[in-house]
Formats: C-alpha cells, sequence, structure tokens
C-alpha cells in the first residue's frame, strides 16, 4: 500500500491552521501528485493563512462533481508530529482529520486514471483553514458551489463505514458589555456593574437550549472586571450554538438579539458581535437517492449517520449542491494525540470512491 508512504510524508509535515509554511509545504506536496494526473492548479493565495487550492480536471458536457477537503491540522509545532503503524491502524495527526481522506481521494483518482487513462468534470477543492471554522475559505466555496452538481467531503467516516448526511449549523458569538466603573466599597450604587449584567445575560441564554429539538448553546467564556474592589466597568461572553434545523437557528437568533438588547442592570449597554459560520446541512431526497445510487454503483450496503459537528459540507449543501460527507476512511481520536484510521477502511474507502467514479466518469451524472 504504497499510498500509505504518501500520508507518512504529509502527516509528518506540520500543517496546524496558524502554521502557514507547513500548510502550503503540504498544499505543494498535492499540486505534484494531482498535476500528475492532469489536473490544473489554481491557488487561492493569502497573506496570514495557508493558500486554498483548487485542481480542475478536462470539462465535457455532462454534470460536476467535486471532491473536498482540508490541508490543516490543530496540532502546533512540536506537539504531535510523529507518524506510525501497527498490522491495523495508521497514527499521526490528520491520518482520519483529515489527511488520511485527502489520500483516500488523491489514490482513487490515481487508480481511475490508471484504468480509464482520463479523468474528466471531477475537480478538487483543498481548503487551509477548516479547523479554524473555515472563516475565509468559506467565501472561496460559496463562489465555487454554483459550478457543481454534486459534492463529496473526505472527513472520517462512521465506525460502520457511515455516510455523513447531514450536520448541525454551528454560529460563535460574542457579547461586549460595558458598564461604569466605581469604588466598590466608598461609591458602590454609583457603579453601573458589567459583571452583574453579564451573568444574568448568561442565564436567559443558556435558557435557549432545546436538547428535545437538538438545539445547545454553551457560553464557552465569560470574564470580566479589573479587580475586587471596583465595579466592573466591561464584561465579555462568547457562546456557541448549534442546531439541527432552520427554524430553531431562527427562534435562538432573535432571542439572542433580545438578550442583547435588553439591560438587566439598568444604565449598562451590550453589543454583539460573530455570526453562523456554517449553516445547517439538512438530509435532502438528493442527497439520500445519492447514496443509494452509491449502493449500486459499489454493490456494498452504506449506513447514513447525522452528526453534531461540522465541516465544509455544510457550506456546499447550504448553497444547493448534492453533498455527501465521509468519505474518508475510519479513525478515531481525531484532535488528540492518540489520533488513528483504520487500515482497512483505507482500502474499502478508496475502492468505494473509485468505482463511483469510474460510473461517474462514463455517464457525467449518478
Amino acid at each position: 500500500m504504497s499510498y500509505l508512504d504518501d500520508l507518512k510524508m504529509i502527516v509528518t509535515m506540520n500543517s496546524y491552521t496558524k502554521n502557514k509554511s507547513g500548510v502550503d509545504a503540504v498544499a505543494r506536496q498535492f499540486d505534484v501528485w494531482l498535476e500528475a494526473l492532469g489536473y490544473e492548479t489554481t491557488v487561492f493565495l493569502r497573506e496570514l493563512i495557508g493558500e486554498h487550492r483548487l485542481y480542475r480536471s478536462s470539462n465535457v458536457n455532462g454534470k460536476k462533481l467535486l471532491l473536498v477537503g482540508h490541508l490543516d491540522t490543530v496540532f502546533p509545532p512540536n506537539t504531535f508530529e510523529q507518524y506510525r503503524q501497527d498490522d491495523n491502524w495508521v497514527y499521526g495527526p490528520g491520518v482520519c482529520d483529515m489527511k488520511g481522506g485527502n489520500i483516500v481521494l488523491l489514490e482513487a483518482l490515481r487508480r481511475l486514471k490508471n484504468s480509464d487513462g482520463t479523468i474528466e468534470n471531477i475537480d478538487v477543492l483543498l481548503v487551509s483553514d477548516e479547523e479554524t471554522g473555515s472563516d475565509d475559505s468559506k467565501y472561496v466555496s460559496a463562489s465555487l458551489a454554483e459550478e457543481y452538481d454534486y459534492c463529496l467531503v473526505y472527513e472520517a467516516a462512521g465506525a460502520e463505514g457511515d455516510i455523513v448526511v447531514g450536520r448541525k449549523g454551528v454560529g460563535t458569538f460574542s457579547i461586549e458589555i460595558t458598564g461604569l466603573a466605581s469604588h466598590a466599597g466608598n461609591h458602590y450604587c454609583d457603579g453601573i456593574d458589567a459583571n452583574l449584567e453579564a451573568s444574568q445575560k448568561l442565564l436567559e441564554l443558556v435558557k435557549l437550549t432545546d436538547l428535545d429539538n437538538g438545539t445547545t448553546l454553551n457560553v464557552g467564556i465569560i470574564e470580566g472586571g479589573i479587580g475586587a474592589n471596583t465595579v466592573s466597568p466591561h464584561a465579555h461572553i462568547t457562546f456557541e450554538l448549534r442546531y439541527n434545523s432552520i427554524r430553531e437557528r431562527d427562534r435562538v437568533l432573535a432571542a439572542v438579539h433580545k438578550i442583547v438588547a435588553t439591560s438587566y442592570v439598568s444604565g449598562s449597554k451590550a453589543t454583539l458581535s460573530g455570526g453562523i459560520q456554517r449553516d445547517v446541512m439538512l438530509p435532502s431526497r438528493e442527497s439520500l437517492a445519492l447514496v443509494e445510487t452509491m449502493e449500486r454503483i459499489s454493490n456494498q450496503r452504506l449506513p447514513i449517520q447525522e452528526r453534531g459537528g461540522v465541516s465544509d459540507a455544510n457550506i456546499f449543501s447550504a448553497h444547493g449542491v448534492v453533498t455527501l460527507d465521509g468519505l474518508g476512511p475510519f479513525g478515531d481520536g481525531d484532535h488528540t494525540p492518540d489520533e488513528r484510521a483504520s487500515k482497512v477502511s483505507f482500502e474499502e474507502r478508496i475502492a468505494l470512491s473509485h468505482k463511483v467514479f469510474q460510473h461517474f466518469v462514463i455517464h457525467k451524472s449518478f
């Protein structure tokens, strides 16, 4: 399995999202590999983060398929950079999230090239900032979405080889609260307590969680004040929203704006920043039909699942592209030094993608 040598090469290149030089080094290696298959590379230059890559194949009449991955990992330099393997598993940063998935799509394209001699209407997008929310690349993805009919994202598979047909939407927000400082002993009543205002807003925010409907609102950071002897003049709240439906998104956003606009402590003021990073990815008739088509093509059962985590699949789905995720290998321990991926699942996913690509190249559609 020579593709595992390729995996080792890129896994041992640190590509922490903020390590621009490392992310770009991994991207350049994919330039070499994909250009050898006939792809033309478009580089989206960035000054502070890694450069995104779009690889275009030959374009003929018919529908178009986009394969999506990300180049970055969550591990800073000199933390977790080792690669190893045993009989059943490979271990290292990104082996399942998601350098392993990138290798799956690469190897499947190589087998397609070797067996069919041509790759048409199957493009590849590799972004550099997925692990920090795709705050830059989401605009690239959104601008490209209208060009494609189908999108396959190579995040890790489920434990049973599950294909991901749905993901929660996610938004991250901050509230800045302004009060008025005063001496806590001599002029307590002259102050406007921003910390108290923040605590009241926190209590109202967490009430918006509705576990029955899959909605969570987590206040991850709350801070403020300048000292125990001073009424707090400022406070800060950062919270995350995750949701399973547009209705829940709109309900919570309306309530958040009301909470921000309400002064529970007279005289305090608050401003809201942030927003929805990736909207909800909902299973659709078209995406479920695509799973059934892939089952027929591959002559195997493909279980499906929905996940609470988000990916770039959310972006393409939100723009009307028929999108499936979880096409990479199965693994676990992602975002930890125990990250690993199953060797068997690599071969299974490569074989699946190869068959799917062959069908698409012949029919220019699913």
